[in-house]
């Protein structure tokens, strides 16, 4: 499991975006997005490292 802050995810558009972005890396993943806490939660076999340089690229740093 993956866990990510991301401070910068503060709408339903970012959640679109983030979900999009992760499937791209990962068509099998799955994941969990509470907006409220900005909190992102991967499944996925990939290595997490490619997840955040993706999310990064669209705006997404990890706090």
């Amino acid at each position: 499991m993956i866990e990510l802050t991301l401070p910068t995810m503060t709408c339903g558009h970012c959640v679109k975006t983030v979900t999009a972005v992760v499937q791209q890396v990962d068509a099998l993943a799955t994941l969990q997005i509470d907006l409220p806490t900005h909190q992102v939660r991967i499944e996925s076999t990939r290595p997490a490292d490619e997840f955040e340089r993706a999310l990064a690229e669209e705006g997404y740093a990890k706090a």
